[in-house]
């Protein structure tokens, strides 16, 4: 049996790998510099939040995520600052399959880490500024390109 998994392993790699080759996404560097944040899961959605051109809110029952401009969260505020958002050229259709991967796979080869968005017609994935330079290049050299 775990023969045969490794097999339908394989072949889900292969199709994976033929997705990204076969796609090229063209995306936009959002000009804000980022921040998440994390509150209380029973907290309200902050008024500094809600009121920007950008916010992403998450609920669990662990937390309240919010991503946001840096420059509009209080210092007080638990985050993590110095994020650029990539966002993709949408809109996307929802049952599409390895997008982000085809993002992901070139940032992870050169060390770049990731916080990815999710929304109705497009995905963002976030990547530090101090790695915005590398994370460009890694995916042009992939074939995605930068609308300017």
């Amino acid at each position: 049996m775990i023969l045969v998994y490794r097999q339908a392993r394989v072949k889900v790699t292969e199709l994976c790998d033929n997705q990204r080759m076969a796609r090229s996404l063209r995306f936009a560097v959002l000009p804000e510099r980022l921040a998440i944040a994390r509150l209380e899961p029973d907290s309200d959605l902050p008024e500094w939040a809600a009121s920007t051109v950008f916010c992403a809110v998450t609920r669990t029952s662990e937390e309240l995520s919010v991503v946001c401009p840096e420059s509009e969260v209080p210092t007080d505020v638990e985050c993590d600052r110095g994020w650029r958002a990539l966002k993709i050229e949408g809109p996307l259709e929802l049952d599409e399959v390895g997008i982000v991967r085809s993002l992901a796979v070139p940032l992870a080869e050169v060390g770049v880490s990731i916080f990815v968005i999710s929304t109705y017609e497009t995905d963002y994935v976030l990547v530090r500024e101090v790695q915005l330079e590398t994370a460009l290049s890694a995916l042009a050299e992939h074939g995605h390109t930068v609308r300017e």
